[in-house]
């Protein structure tokens, strides 16, 4: 009888050290999720918006390089863009090159400060 008695607490024991297992590694899943939410999502967004935006590039839309050079997007080709950056100056840029497009207002602005 105490033998049994003794199996049957070890065995609570047992299943209670399981429990307590899992309970140590919620922590850490909870990290997970929390630096998924906070800096996985929100990067991918901005991934989908730039390719969405380099998708959407037209001839006349004015753009600005990593390099910072502002320029009027005079072709578009299937991995590049020609830029035109004076009267007679035009230069070829891959696509991933560009950093943002200028809204129209922005544009407008550029172009009175030349």
């Amino acid at each position: 009888m105490l033998t049994i008695m003794l199996q049957a607490a070890n065995g609570v024991a047992e299943g209670t050290a399981a429990g307590r297992g899992f309970m140590s590694f919620l922590p850490f899943i909870a990290i997970i999720v929390i630096l998924w939410v906070l800096m996985i999502m929100p990067q991918r967004k901005r991934q989908k918006e730039t390719q969405k935006m380099l998708e959407e590039l037209q001839p006349k839309d004015k753009v600005v390089t990593i390099g910072g050079i502002i320029a009027e997007v005079a072709k578009v080709k299937k991995d590049t863009v020609v830029l035109k950056i004076g009267k007679e100056t035009q230069m070829e840029v891959r696509k991933n090159a560009i950093a943002s497009k200028l809204p129209k207002e922005k544009a407008e602005e550029a172009e009175t400060k030349e």
